[in-house]
């Protein structure tokens, strides 16, 4: 594994207790029943697809820098697919946790186009990945 690779898959290691961290505060807040999560149906839904998207797409990044070494892509092109990979399980949950901040939101406000900007990111990054392993 080259050590731009390596590096990235060290920061992304480094997000997984932050991952964890989301899972037990959306639990105290059950546990709990801290106002503006289960009595706000909005807020309740974005943050678990947050909380959802940020485990899952932590782990596809870490998988993925696996075979973007592997890639018959130039430098600058890997460097693109590996930065696209893992700007999505950044702000895809971002976008899902700060469009609703506030207890009392009851709509995403405009950081909810963070989602879609990270689905872009995704995309473009295992396409160019795919087109390299092709």
């Amino acid at each position: 594994m080259s050590p731009s690779s390596l590096s990235t898959a060290g920061v992304l290691l480094i997000t997984v207790p932050a991952v964890a961290f989301g899972g037990v505060s959306l639990l105290t807040h059950i546990m709990r029943n801290l106002p503006g999560y289960l009595d706000n149906p909005v807020r309740r839904g974005l943050w678990r697809a947050g909380h959802a998207h940020a485990g899952v797409l932590v782990l596809f990044a870490l998988v993925a820098l696996l075979y973007i070494d592997q890639a018959d892509l130039s430098d600058g092109i890997r460097g693109l697919a590996r930065t696209l990979i893992v700007a999505a399980p950044i702000l895809m949950p971002l976008g899902f946790f700060l469009s609703v901040v506030r207890p009392s939101d009851t709509e995403p406000n405009k950081l909810i186009w963070l989602v879609p900007l990270g689905g872009v990111s995704l995309a473009a990054g295992t396409l160019l990945l795919g087109i390299g392993l092709v």
